[in-house]
């Protein structure tokens, strides 16, 4: 029996929080595992960046828009199985959420990457879309004190 080859990835995300309670999130591509399911907007910290630069760049490059990092809300890790195609490995996640506050820039959809879609929710609207493990922690994290 071989071993399952290991991927280990390290990814900083956005929690922003609009005045009107709305989640910013953003859809996953074809390109990706779970085309068509919302997550935060984030994505892989490069080597050598801060992660906290690392979320800021995703954000701006998902949505168009401009953050600036308020706190650090939650350092996650989720290990589960996982396929690319007909290849099987063993995934390991560290996920970094920044509670981050809009300053700048306009809404727009990213183009040709991971994800296509940017949109701002309301509690209501994402409890009805399919969403990844780390927009189910996004938001139990924006809304846990109301």
């Amino acid at each position: 029996m071989s071993e399952l080859a290991r991927i280990q990835r390290v990814a900083a995300y956005n929690l922003c929080l609009g005045s009107d309670d709305r989640l910013l999130v953003v859809r996953l591509s074809e390109r990706t595992e779970a085309p068509g399911s919302w997550t935060l907007p984030g994505g892989g910290v490069e080597f050598g960046e801060h992660p906290e630069a690392a979320a800021l760049r995703e954000l701006r490059e998902e949505t168009g828009l401009v953050g600036q990092t308020a706190e650090l809300l939650a350092v996650d890790s989720v290990h589960r199985a996982a396929r690319n195609g007909g290849d099987e490995f063993d995934y390991h996640a560290i996920r970094i959420i920044y509670r981050t506050t809009i300053v700048g820039g306009e809404l727009a959809h990213e183009a040709d990457g991971s994800t296509d879609q940017a949109a701002w929710c309301t509690r209501e609207e994402l409890a009805t879309m399919p969403l990844v493990s780390t927009s189910e922690l996004g938001v139990r994290l924006a809304y846990a004190r109301s």
